[in-house]
């Protein structure tokens, strides 16, 4: 049994933003994470954080507040929207102080850019490497403040108990044993759900909803699952992002007749609307930096050039793109307070996998990471503030065993990839009742064709194929959540496009 203050599962930029702050508060924390901080899909934000400073032209809070709520098609719960903007600059100037590496003006003010939604130049970022310059600093900080930090950690369950948080299951992935922490409070910091799209996704193999399944069999709410964001421009091959940070800095849409068929720097989910229909249409669609010239790109952008050249082989400084929109951002997820606590006593969530109702059915450009600074400091602050003022509740804490079949009738990883195609195809850009319909029939099927798949490894330690069994079984979880969140929005908006 391990015991601490506050438990924080997910090492991203929210848990590891919610670790200093209740480090710092006074509490001992524990960070769990499935893989290793660093790897964390905050490092592909790339296009920049948003905070109105007006460091490179007239900007406001109210502006960044209007821009926020347009966005998310009034979907968005103004007040928490007004807290994160509001927070933004402060925000900033915290990073500035750990010692994230802006890019800067020439009066040495942080660098500014223009991403889609904004009626000014918000996002701050360094190069085209934002979430992973942030990432690496949050995590340099929680090494300075002699954070424990445990890799290879699968979260299996939260042990509630009369209503409060007790603590979780969770397998070590080294040593395939099953441990139990302990700990007043917890804060979920797992990540989002795009991967249930499979290859459509520009999210790392790790972003799976974990932490949404397991509050779901916990008992915690959920919502807005059905609002998941398609970034216009992934690689056509590889679905790896290029950044909006590139449409920004004056990049061009283009189709097979090279023409620009849509305003760039639209919200993101009516640019990737835009897209699919050229692609419907029969035509490929390309980004074109060109006219930026080699020292810009090489200077501003020169990540975006790397995976250019190494996923499709074409150099953007003298070619076309070709792209295409791909699942990047999940909306939905546990559904929190100004507090970031959760309907569960003790039980707080921050990062992609909490739903704060900031973004409502579009997430703005440039707003993810401000989410994770802002709530990641709400949820660590209150976590502690909570296991101040309480002791450990662990009255019914004990460990079982984790039973896997190894039946292997049917194969979950050729599911899996079946799942990504129909969600890609049936509940992605575009939507229809009887596309939803025949999902939720599949998804049924296969829930009740479980006890035909299971691992073929009976290895202990390391065992890839039982965690990659176990995210399936999260990931199905979240599917139908997903699916039948969407069949009971009956109109179009933002993220969730009816075709019927």
């Amino acid at each position: 049994m391990f015991k601490s203050d506050v438990l924080v599962i997910g090492a991203g930029g929210a848990g590891l933003t919610a670790a200093i702050h209740a480090k710092e508060s006074g509490a001992d924390v524990v960070v769990l994470t499935k893989e290793y901080p660093t790897r964390s899909q905050t490092c592909m934000a790339q296009g920049g954080i948003n905070a109105a400073l007006g460091n490179n032209g007239k900007d406001s809070v109210e502006d960044h507040i209007a821009n926020t709520l347009k966005s998310a098609h009034s979907m968005a719960n103004e007040e928490a929207v007004r807290h994160l903007c509001e927070n933004g600059p402060d925000a900033l100037r915290w990073l500035d102080r750990l010692g994230v590496c802006f890019s800067r003006t020439k009066d040495s003010k942080i660098a500014q850019r223009s991403l889609g939604g904004a009626s000014s130049p918000r996002a701050c970022y360094a190069q085209d490497y934002t979430g992973l310059k942030i990432l690496h600093t949050l995590y340099d900080k929680c090494l300075s403040l002699g954070i424990e930090i445990l890799n290879e950690k699968f979260l299996l369950d939260l042990i509630v108990h009369e209503g409060r948080v007790s603590g979780a299951r969770v397998l070590d992935i080294r040593s395939g044993e099953v441990h139990l922490y302990e700990a007043k409070s917890i804060i979920l910091a797992t990540g989002g759900y795009s991967r249930i799209y499979d290859k459509y996704s520009t999210n790392s193999s790790a972003s799976t909803g974990d932490g949404i399944a397991v509050a779901l069999r916990a008992g915690v709410k959920v919502k807005d699952m059905a609002f998941v964001q398609f970034h216009p421009t992934g690689l056509k091959k590889s679905s790896i992002l290029i950044s909006e940070s590139a449409r920004g800095a004056g990049g061009y849409l283009l189709n097979s007749k090279m023409e620009r068929f849509v305003d760039e720097l639209l919200p993101r989910d009516e640019v990737a609307r835009a897209i699919q229909v050229q692609i419907e249409n029969g035509s490929d669609v390309f980004l074109d930096i060109r006219h930026l010239g080699e020292k810009f790109i090489d200077e501003e952008l020169p990540q975006e050039r790397k995976l250019a050249k190494l996923y499709e082989n074409v150099d953007p400084v003298s070619e076309l793109i070709p792209i295409k929109p791909v699942a990047h951002y999940t909306m939905g997820g546990i559904e929190v307070d100004m507090k970031s606590s959760t309907n569960i006593d003790g039980l707080y969530a921050a990062g992609e996998c909490a739903n704060h109702g900031v973004h409502g059915a579009n997430r703005l450009g440039g707003n993810s990471l401000l989410e994770l600074i802002v709530f990641g400091k709400e949820a660590g602050k209150n976590a502690a503030l909570y296991a101040k003022n309480n002791d450990y509740n662990g009255h019914n804490i004990s460990n079982k065993d984790l039973d896997i079949s190894h039946e292997s009738e049917l194969n979950f990883y050729d599911i899996k990839e079946e799942i990504g195609n129909i969600f890609y195809n049936n509940v992605g850009i575009k939507r229809s009742e009887l596309k939803l319909r025949q999902v939720q029939d599949r998804l049924q099927v296969i829930r009740s064709q479980l006890d035909l798949m299971g691992i073929v490894d009976d290895t202990k330690e390391y065992n890839t194929n039982k965690v990659e069994f176990l995210e399936f079984l999260n990931m199905l979880v979240v599917c139908e959540q997903v699916v039948a969140e969407a069949l009971k929005i009956k109109v179009s908006c933002g993220a969730h496009y009816r075709v019927d």
